[in-house]
């Protein structure tokens, strides 16, 4: 009877720490990923991937993220600032792949369309790839400072 007892008070303290851990479920259209690197303000940019350290997706180091989150994450995150950091989150499937066809480590996608009063259409500028930080860690090594 005491081990039945102690079994469910012991359930019962753990319980709320088990439901904890369970994460959001992905919407369709999106994946959630892991991946090292350095932030500034809101900006992430991916580092290198180790062995130790791998992340969860293929993404390029150097490639960056416009983090949006909850105040407490993104505060604690700009504490980190020069220091490596794994964060996860949620990234929409679309904007991890580039558009456009690879040729020859080439990617080649439709331009610009003309703008409507004639002219150049501007310099393009490269979409951020948003991330919902729902989580980070922080990893070893440094972030490089230019």
């Amino acid at each position: 009877m005491k081990r039945a007892v102690a079994a469910l008070a012991l359930l019962l303290v753990s319980a709320p720490w088990l439901v904890a851990q369970e994460s959001k479920p992905v919407p369709k259209d999106s994946l959630r990923v892991s991946i090292p690197g350095c932030s500034k303000n809101s900006i992430f940019t991916a580092g290198r991937r180790t062995a130790d350290q791998p992340g969860s997706v293929d993404v390029q180091e150097g490639m960056r993220f416009h983090m949006n989150g909850p105040k407490a994450i993104m505060a604690d995150i700009k504490k980190r600032q020069g220091s490596m950091i794994e964060i996860t989150g949620l990234v929409r499937k679309g904007q991890l792949a580039p558009e456009g066809l690879k040729l020859g480590g080439v990617t080649i996608s439709p331009g610009q369309p003309p703008s409507p009063g004639g002219g150049t259409a501007g310099v393009p500028v490269a979409q951020q790839v948003q991330i919902d930080v729902e989580s980070w860690r922080q990893i070893s090594g440094q972030c490089r400072s230019k």
